[in-house]
């Protein structure tokens, strides 16, 4: 059986409904853009009001801190440059001489879900899409790929290496956060 999409009013809330039959579990995602889709397996109307029910407070604190924070909506124009490229290579290479750090490999390309990556063995990946971020965050961007090079992971340690190169961290990550294309 195919999956359906429907539209549900709830509350002053306008949900997407998306049932898949296939689904076991039942699930709310909100985006950048504050739009509400549940999926669900094949479902009674009671149950999807009981589940609105209980989850509608997470709902709309979630709403509320989205439009307290609005999406930045930046263009994909002239991503693909090679001045794009030479300033990020710059930038990662400011930084690795101040942090005191040698990586392999750096490289470019267009990721849909990260704004970077860093492997074990040194190659580092930075998202094109970084180059129309604000600086801040390509600076954090690239300091936390950098990082990545001392402890392969998101520990505490990991964290205040970050910091120390970069006190504006935090604000960077939440302005990340908030960035969507079109």
């Amino acid at each position: 059986m195919l999956s359906s999409t429907s539209n549900i009013f709830y509350n002053g809330l306008s949900i997407t409904h998306i049932c898949n039959p296939r689904l076991k579990n039942s699930y709310i995602s909100i985006d950048k853009q504050a739009n509400i889709v549940l999926k669900t397996p094949q479902v009674s109307s009671k149950f999807i009001n009981t589940l609105l029910t209980d989850r509608e407070s997470w709902i709309r604190k979630k709403i509320y801190h989205i439009e307290s924070n609005p999406p930045i909506i930046l263009t994909l124009d002239d991503i693909d440059s090679i001045q794009s490229q030479e300033y990020l290579t710059q930038k990662v290479e400011f930084f690795a001489k101040t942090m005191n750090l040698h990586y392999d490999e750096l490289k470019f390309r267009k990721m849909k879900n990260r704004w970077g990556s860093c492997t074990n063995k040194g190659r580092i990946t930075l998202n094109k899409k970084l180059i129309k971020t604000p600086e801040i965050c390509i600076d954090y961007v690239v300091v936390h790929e950098l990082a990545h090079l001392v402890h392969m992971n998101h520990s505490k340690e990991f964290h205040q290496l970050v910091f120390n190169y970069l006190p504006h961290a935090e604000e960077a990550k939440r302005t990340l956060s908030r960035i969507i294309f079109i």
